[in-house]
């Protein structure tokens, strides 16, 4: 096992668990305990876990945003899936804002080389999409959030209100059908809810952790949005919730599950 795959599985584990120890993850992922160490050495480096005793903990704790390393290393295939149907909902020529995340990032790579016009709300996406041939890059104003990269601010809501969209894509933190859309960031909240009000529609990217969540800030209520994409973990009844009030639902369903 690549020692990608390796650092996956440990973040996975630790977003299940309290605690993880050397000796399980050794048997799990089939490496010696010294690679094991290695590995949680260089993800604490990064910020995705903190070391203790004989492992690991997380981070955060529970209600806290995860440090954007670790989101990027949890879920790639459903997230890749999730953006590859986005990608086929944006039609060349179309003037698109694009939310800040890791879904949304991987979004940002599959939009490259498209005769589209993109406004990533990111640093992240806006790395991926420099000196594309074919796109029209904007760039909003603002304040980068450390770690995330994610523009917030009046520099940014000045810019987004300056303009109008075909296509918002938003990748909200938790999605609830009661509790709607919802972020961890308050000022990253507004910057969402600014980019929702100036597209003429919009494509919500949730996998199906995020699903029956709740953040502190809310975004606007669930049938706000158009298409809300997600994976099969998303739970049914919750899917078919959505579906009873107007929205599309779209499920991705990864390469390796087909």
């Amino acid at each position: 096992m690549k020692s990608a795959e390796r650092q996956r599985v440990i973040v996975e584990r630790l977003r299940d668990a309290d605690q993880v120890g050397v000796a399980e993850l050794a048997e799990a992922t089939g490496a010696s305990e010294m690679t094991v160490r290695r590995d949680l050495d260089h993800l604490a480096s990064r910020g995705v876990l903190r070391r203790v005793h004989g492992g690991a903990v997380p981070a955060s704790p529970s209600g806290v945003e995860p440090p954007f390393a670790a989101r990027a290393t949890t879920g790639i295939a459903a997230k890749r899936a999730i953006a590859a149907a986005a990608a086929e909902l944006i039609r060349d020529g179309e003037t698109v804002v694009l939310d800040s995340g890791t879904t949304a990032l991987e979004l940002a790579r599959l939009l490259r080389g498209r005769p589209i016009t993109v406004m990533p709300l990111s640093l992240h996406a806006a790395r991926e999409l420099a000196e594309e041939p074919g796109v029209r890059l904007l760039l909003p104003g603002g304040e980068a959030r450390p770690g995330e990269q994610a523009l917030v601010g009046p520099l940014t809501l000045a810019s987004l209100r300056a303009l109008r969209f075909d296509v918002a894509v938003l990748s909200p933190c938790a999605l609830g059908v009661e509790s709607g859309l919802t972020a961890f960031d308050l000022g990253d909240a507004e910057v969402k809810r600014t980019a929702l009000d100036v597209a003429a529609r919009t494509i919500v990217l949730a996998d199906g952790a995020k699903w029956g969540r709740c953040a502190l800030a809310c975004i606007c209520p669930v049938d706000r949005a158009d298409v809300v994409i997600t994976d099969p973990g998303a739970p049914e009844d919750q899917r078919a919730a959505l579906t009873e009030r107007g929205v599309l639902v779209h499920v991705a369903v990864p390469l390796e599950n087909r």
